[in-house]
């Protein structure tokens, strides 16, 4: 019986379901270094990689099941957890830098800003060797598992652009997986969610509710809208709007709790010095946790080590209370606002550091603000809120942080504000493991049909930058419009004709292609044409050279036709077609946001 697998590729932790033609799916245990002399498994696998000082662990790392000698660096739990002792050596968060585009992420960067470790890694080696990692633990724990590329799914944010789900997949083929399909995050969530209720689901939506799908992980925060409608008797679901890209989650949260625990510290005496800042930010992520899902703790106590010799007189110790955590993170980052306040686009300074570009403004409820006031503008959706505002009536909850009830609450009592009614939560969720459940739920829909499926397309429409044909001005270059080549929701397997116009070519010499998106833009069709590319944001740039067809030179332009696709494997794919000779030449770049 075959059975289809999904990767949660995650930023702080990652996860491996899988699941057969019938049954129920199963998350699988993953092997790992959990002390310094000790493998054992977890449901889930910590996305930190500890690279040891030379000398700190003679025979280096534990010898795992699937290698045939240790190596000098650990992955997963003991790796987070030595991090924290020694912050400057960890590498966390890394796909929060595969998704920077101000980044090279092919160059050996991480761990940012340390000096101590010489031989660095790219993010897209470290998430090379998050999905070797998972592909072997489940390969020797379950030997007779066939892995075939078209039964894996791996997850994805929402709001990945095109360059980072490329670096996604090229990970993928780099750890054996091959030829995956990528999955939102999100979506994955739903999946699982409507997985587990089986026929019930139905129970707890209707004709006309609109879901805000919240993902807030511990890197990137994710909103997707699905409405749910009736067609014959049959209730189904479209996926709507996605959110844009933020880099706001649990990691900003405990920045901000570090942030106040330093400066009480610094108050009383006791200045950090950066190395110790590093160790705190990780401290505090458990005492957060821990306050968050205990009603009845009131404070927990940190302690926070130095490069001291001696253990005990190097630490300092703080303490982390309730009243700062619902200070700091329940009304920091989920403020009660109303709809139509919005986030801050940018800081003040003219000048930032390099490092990751998070978002500007902390308050998710305004990012959520905004997500909404977008979606009704940009797919004409139709307002249920007082005041002709969106707002959705029913909310799945995802991501760590929403094991924590105070968080959910918050979230369900600002959109109740919104909308003048209780919004209600979808009851039933997984918040740790539903991307990995989901992931493996689409794998098996999608080769059986067994299933609702969520109508989505591409989440973006796209577009082809073309020069004018102005006339040659001194100094200034053609200005670069663009070409509408695929509409918001272009659905798998169908494609445009754009008829009508005439493009040239130009043949014979490496030319550059230049490709747009826009999250806003629902109402371009194909064929529309924008006189200036710079309101879009750039996806991708190619380069190649289009041979000539026969009785063409080189160097030539030849009139074309061109025509797009979106195939089964969610790539974007442009015909240009040459109609005197019948010749076609084809590009393609992988937009799958299923």
């Amino acid at each position: 019986m075959a059975e289809y697998f999904g990767i949660d590729l995650g930023t702080s932790n990652c996860a491996f379901a899988k699941v057969g033609e019938d049954g129920l799916p199963d998350i699988v245990p993953l092997t790992q270094v959990i002390t310094p002399n000790g493998i054992g498994e977890k449901s889930l696998l910590p996305s930190a990689i500890y690279i040891p000082a030379e000398g700190e662990f003679p025979e280096g790392a534990p010898h795992l099941p699937w290698e045939k000698q240790a190596h000098n660096w650990f992955i997963g739990t003991f790796a987070r957890e030595r991090g924290a002792l020694q912050p400057d050596r960890l590498i966390a968060s890394a796909k929060s830098w595969l998704c920077n585009p101000h980044a090279d992420r092919r160059s050996p960067i991480l761990p940012w800003g340390s000096e101590n470790v010489a031989a660095k890694w790219s993010p897209l080696e470290v998430s090379h060797q998050l999905l070797r990692h998972l592909l072997e633990s489940v390969q020797t724990s379950a030997p007779t598992s066939s892995l075939d590329p078209a039964h894996v799914v791996i997850t994805v944010p929402a709001s990945f652009d095109e360059a980072a789900r490329g670096l996604t997949l090229e990970a993928a083929k780099l750890a054996g997986l091959g030829e995956v399909t990528l999955l939102e995050e999100p979506q994955a969530a739903f999946y699982a969610w409507l997985e587990s209720h089986g026929q019930d689901w139905r129970k707890q939506v209707s004709d006309g509710d609109l879901i805000l799908v919240c993902d807030v992980g511990g890197g990137t925060a994710d909103f997707s809208l699905i409405s749910v409608t009736s067609q014959n008797g049959d209730l189904s679901l479209e996926r709507v709007a996605v959110g844009e890209h933020l880099l706001l989650g649990g990691d900003n949260m405990d920045l901000a709790l570090a942030h106040t625990i330093s400066e009480k510290l610094t108050a009383a005496g006791t200045a950090l010095d950066e190395w110790q800042f590093l160790s705190l930010i990780q401290s505090v992520r458990a005492g957060k946790e821990s306050l968050l899902s205990n009603s009845n703790l009131l404070e927990v106590s940190l302690a926070i080590p130095s490069r001291s010799r001696k253990l005990l007189a190097g630490t300092v110790s703080a303490t982390l209370t309730r009243a700062e955590v619902n200070e700091i993170v329940v009304d920091g980052f989920f403020p009660i606002v109303a709809q139509d306040e919005m986030p801050l686009s940018r800081r003040p300074g003219g000048l930032r550091e390099a490092g990751l570009p998070y978002a500007a403004d902390a308050a998710i409820s305004k990012h959520l603000a905004r997500f909404l006031a977008r979606a009704q503008a940009s797919r004409d959706l139709a307002p249920n809120g007082p005041g002709g505002i969106l707002t959705p009536n029913a909310v799945l909850f995802n991501g760590g942080i929403f094991n924590a009830l105070p968080l959910k609450e918050r979230v369900l009592e600002v959109l109740s504000l919104w909308s003048g009614k209780p919004a209600r939560e979808l009851e039933g969720a997984q918040p740790d493991h539903a991307v990995a459940i989901g992931a493996a739920v689409y794998a098996r829909l999608r080769r059986t049909g067994k299933g609702l499926r969520i109508k989505s397309g591409t989440a973006r429409s796209y577009y082809i930058g073309m020069e004018s044909s102005g006339m040659a001005v001194p100094g200034r270059r053609p200005a670069i419009k663009a070409l509408c080549i695929a509409p918001q929701g272009m659905e798998e397997g169908t494609q445009h004709e754009i008829t009508g116009q005439e493009f040239f070519l130009y043949t014979g010499e490496v030319s550059e292609f230049r490709f747009f998106h826009s999250d806003i833009r629902a109402g371009d069709k194909a064929g529309d044409v924008l006189p200036d590319a710079s309101v879009l944001e750039e996806s991708a740039k190619l380069e190649g050279a289009i041979p000539p067809p026969a009785g063409h030179s080189p160097g030539e332009e030849i009139p074309v036709r061109i025509e797009s696709r979106v195939s089964e494997l969610g790539n974007l794919e442009i015909y240009f077609g040459h109609p005197p000779t019948g010749e076609r030449w084809k590009l393609e770049f992988n937009v799958r946001m299923q």
